[in-house]
C-alpha cells in the first residue's frame, strides 16, 4: 500500500454559520509544453528508423513553426469537497481561499 500525501489548494470556501465547506483542487506546478513539442515527441516514438527520422524531422519542424504555438499546461486534477463543523475547521487553523492544506489519502485495510 502506497502512502499518498497530496497538497491541495482551497478554491472556494462556504460558511453557513454551523458548517464550513471547502472546495479543493490538487496543487500541482506544471511545466509549460508546446503542442509542437508533443507532436514531435510522438513522431519520434512512432518512427523507429533513425534515417527516416533524420529526413522527416526538419520538414515537420518547419511546418510546425509556421503554425501558431499553443502552450499546454493541463493535468487531470483531483477535486475534493469537504464539509466540516466550524470547530474542526478552526482547529486546523481556519485556512482560506488560496491557502494550501495536506490530505493523507490511503485505503483503510480494515
Amino acid at each position: 500500500m502506497e502512502d499518498t500525501q497530496i497538497r491541495y489548494k482551497i478554491t472556494q470556501l462556504s460558511d453557513n454559520g454551523i458548517n464550513i465547506t471547502l472546495s479543493l483542487i490538487e496543487d500541482i506546478e506544471l511545466e509549460a509544453v508546446s503542442q509542437q513539442q508533443l507532436m514531435l515527441e510522438a513522431i519520434d516514438r512512432s518512427i523507429s528508423d533513425e534515417e527516416v527520422k533524420k529526413q522527416i524531422r526538419p520538414i515537420l519542424e518547419a511546418i510546425l513553426r509556421s503554425q501558431p504555438q499553443t502552450v499546454i499546461k493541463t493535468y487531470p486534477k483531483t477535486v475534493i469537497q469537504i464539509n466540516m463543523p466550524r470547530k474542526k475547521y478552526q482547529n486546523i487553523g481556519s485556512p482560506g481561499v488560496g491557502n494550501r492544506i495536506l490530505i493523507d489519502i490511503k485505503r483503510d485495510s480494515k
